[in-house]
């Protein structure tokens, strides 16, 4: 049912009926973990800030990528990182629009409902896969947690403040100033 409303000068047009709500979800270890919440506004600010710091020391170098894109380790692991970064000789991994394989840095944005799965099984997971770098954003309390890819473990280097540049392992270009990541916000 259609109906139009003339509002003086505006038109108004009411439409009833179904939206198209695509469910998100990520497969770990063969399980199916759906998205239950959408992200919330520090996370989605973080997650902003974090792409234009990638994108303006790095476009040039590799492709950067935010949430949600598939990235397919196997049939039984696909999961969805809120960033990731690819190196330009390994865009290879870019095939009919998703991920095949590990990205060289993947980045994850803690809260209330996916903190537990991201310190375990997605860690597990990226670091099993071969995901050269790996952090941990913690925006409660400010601080990214880096952990690098040694003899085939993820050894945590650094937790690093709000007042810090971190400075990426993987990825040669990348150097994040954190105040400008966790800058106040509304």
């Amino acid at each position: 049912m259609e109906e139009k409303i003339d509002a003086g000068k505006r038109l108004v047009k009411k439409t009833h009926g179904t939206r198209f709500i695509d469910e998100r979800y990520e497969i770990i270890g063969g399980v199916r973990y759906d998205f239950l919440t959408s992200p919330n506004f520090v996370h989605q600010d973080i997650l902003g800030q974090l792409f234009l710091a990638f994108h303006a020391s790095c476009a040039q170098d590799g492709v950067i990528l935010l949430a949600p894109m598939d990235v397919h380790f196997d049939k039984d692991n696909i999961l969805q990182p809120d960033l990731l970064y690819i190196s330009r000789t390994r865009s290879d991994i870019i095939r009919d629009g998703y991920v095949y394989g590990a990205p060289d840095l993947v980045v994850e944005i803690l809260s209330d409902s996916t903190a537990r799965k991201d310190k375990t099984i997605k860690k597990a997971t990226y670091e099993r896969f071969g995901v050269a770098e790996y952090w941990l954003v913690e925006p409660e309390y400010r601080l990214v947690d880096q952990f690098v890819l040694t003899e085939g473990e993820y050894r945590l280097i650094k937790t690093w403040t709000e007042e810090e540049a971190i400075v990426s392992s993987a990825v040669p270009c990348l150097a994040v100033n954190l105040s400008e990541i966790f800058r106040q916000t509304i």
